[in-house]
């Protein structure tokens, strides 16, 4: 196969979250194929970070510290998008933040704040990608969801699981509307992968990664990195006729019974 159809050289894709994790990951793995970058993120100085070193690449990076729960933000985000690239081929929508609550202590207000950071912001990230796409008749979304879209983790994640699976029906019925008219929209849905939260939570209770670790066959977490290669496929004509797919990105932990055994 050749190496061509991965190359995303002349495409512009926006990444939310790039200033670490995955989005970071996403953010340096598309540069390092072709892409030139808009990259979004609260956090000003990883931010910065991550457009230094995309550059490196001989991208070209345009870097805007913003809110993505906030559609008034979003809107101007996408204007600014216009008057430095004019168009856009690749939105990876990777920036959202849950909480951890019982379900018998979730308040409302919770609820709608992680439904604003996982579920409204992400669909106004994906409706004014969509309408540049759909007037250029061509483009490709990916959101990140989890593994908690589709089966129970317990432990306090109702909010984020019930968000979750709004984003895994959102990016199906987005797919469903816009395929025909050139858009493709896909989800990543990762199981448990190391980043800054991940480690504090794990450094609070050390007996949490084993149990992790118990369903995961691969007997690793993930790597912001493990998502490199399918952002860089996604966003690629290598996946043109990819759409309304949820792809696991889980180390075999969605293929294990709940009682299965480890073979070694």
């Amino acid at each position: 196969m050749s190496p061509s159809i991965f190359d995303l050289s002349g495409k512009v894709a926006m990444v939310s979250g790039a200033s670490s994790g995955m989005g970071r990951a996403a953010s340096l793995a598309l540069a390092d194929h072709g892409a030139n970058l808009f990259l979004v993120d609260l956090d000003e100085e990883g931010l910065r970070q991550t457009k230094s070193d995309a550059e490196r690449t001989g991208a070209r990076v345009f870097a805007q510290t913003s809110d993505i729960s906030d559609p008034v933000k979003i809107a101007q985000i996408f204007t600014n998008l216009d008057h430095e690239f004019g168009k856009l081929d690749f939105l990876a929508n990777v920036a959202g933040e849950g909480l951890l609550a019982k379900p018998e202590d979730l308040t409302q207000e919770q609820l709608h704040r992680v439904f604003q950071n996982l579920v409204f912001g992400r669909f106004a990230m994906c409706q004014e990608a969509g309408k540049r796409m759909l007037a250029q008749y061509g483009g490709s979304i990916v959101n990140i969801g989890s593994l908690a879209s589709t089966t129970a983790l317990g432990r306090g994640h109702i909010a984020y699981s019930m968000a979750m699976g709004a984003v895994v029906q959102m990016t199906r019925e987005l797919s469903t509307e816009w395929a025909g008219r050139g858009v493709r929209v896909n989800a990543i849905l990762p199981a448990q992968v190391m980043n800054p939260s991940l480690e504090k939570r794990i450094a609070v209770d050390p007996a949490m990664e084993q149990k992790w670790l118990s369903g995961i066959p691969r007997g690793r977490l993930g790597k912001p990195t493990d998502i490199q290669g399918l952002m860089v496929l996604l966003a690629s004509d290598a996946s043109t006729w990819i759409t309304g797919a949820l792809i696991p990105m889980d180390g075999g932990n969605l293929a294990m019974n709940a009682g299965g055994t480890i073979g070694s």
